[in-house]
């Protein structure tokens, strides 16, 4: 085989990009159309949420009943936690910041009136804010780095060793990180979420001359936000390893399939994210209707 041909998929994972780069060297194939097109998608998707459901389902064996390393799991909260300390509570105090300004932006056209400003900024930020945008951050940083570190494996054919050696690569690679993710999930965002209400706050003295004791009002929250906050977190730390971890087995190609494979980790994670944000905040409202 040439050094520029498409190498197929030997481990059994097929994604639409796969068959979008191999349909560039399938020249003498007829066209689709658009009704054909459309459907060899919906065939792709479909097949592609099998497959994730499927390293969803072993993911959850594993963590119950896989061999485990001395010590991995610790390394992995090291890479996933410590790594993405600075960065994820940078981007939360600055975007704390810039919610606050523009509330109060909007609060003094309305009704000049802070007192309230800092209560519902803390409810929005438990019950969702800070789980959501922490997590789209996660998936940009860690996403990324599980995909392209699993995807090198795949190029260079280490998982097929782990393969010939009887080990299930999702045990090995995925369980670990996934176990990891939830945990270093929860604590990060909590913290993070900390620093965009201190940043807040700040902000709403500086700006609106809100006094910090009117700010750091908790008599919006109550145990469905925190409830709420609490799975989400815990499902976005959940979502991250296993649909990266999906992309990373499914890359093919060499460097420039790991690149695909990164990509398709960040778009893919934050959909998810996105989705599971919207079912668990529909079911909160319906369990914790006030």
């Amino acid at each position: 085989m040439s050094s520029n041909q498409v190498k197929p998929p030997a481990h059994g994972f097929s994604t639409t990009t796969a068959r979008a780069g191999a349909a560039d060297h399938d020249e003498g194939q007829p066209e689709l159309g658009t009704i054909g097109e459309l459907g060899a998608a919906a065939i792709d998707l479909l097949i592609g949420g099998r497959e994730l459901y499927s390293v969803f389902v072993r993911t959850l064996y594993y963590t119950f009943n896989g061999r485990r390393e001395k010590g991995v799991v610790a390394r992995q909260m090291y890479e996933i936690g410590n790594k993405s300390l600075f960065f994820l509570c940078t981007t939360m105090g600055f975007i704390g910041m810039i919610l606050v300004y523009q509330a109060g932006l909007q609060a003094k056209r309305v009704v000049p009136d802070f007192t309230m400003l800092g209560a519902i900024y803390l409810e929005l930020l438990v019950r969702d804010f800070a789980a959501s945008i922490g997590a789209l951050m996660l998936a940009t940083r860690v996403g990324a780095g599980i995909a392209a570190e699993i995807g090198s494996m795949v190029v260079t054919e280490q998982v097929d060793a782990l393969r010939m050696c009887a080990a299930d690569p999702i045990d090995f690679l995925i369980v670990p990180r996934f176990l990891a993710s939830m945990l270093m999930t929860l604590c990060l965002i909590v913290f993070a979420g900390t620093v965009a209400f201190v940043s807040g706050a700040i902000t709403a003295n500086i700006a609106y001359e809100v006094p910090y004791q009117t700010f750091f009002s908790m008599q919006m929250i109550d145990v469905g936000d925190v409830s709420i906050g609490l799975a989400k977190c815990l499902a976005y730390g959940a979502a991250i390893p296993v649909v990266s971890g999906y992309c990373g087995l499914s890359t093919f190609g060499g460097s420039e399939g790991v690149g695909w494979a990164t990509t398709r980790a960040v778009v893919n994670t934050s959909l998810a994210i996105i989705i599971l944000n919207f079912f668990i905040s529909g079911a909160g409202f319906l369990i914790f209707p006030g």
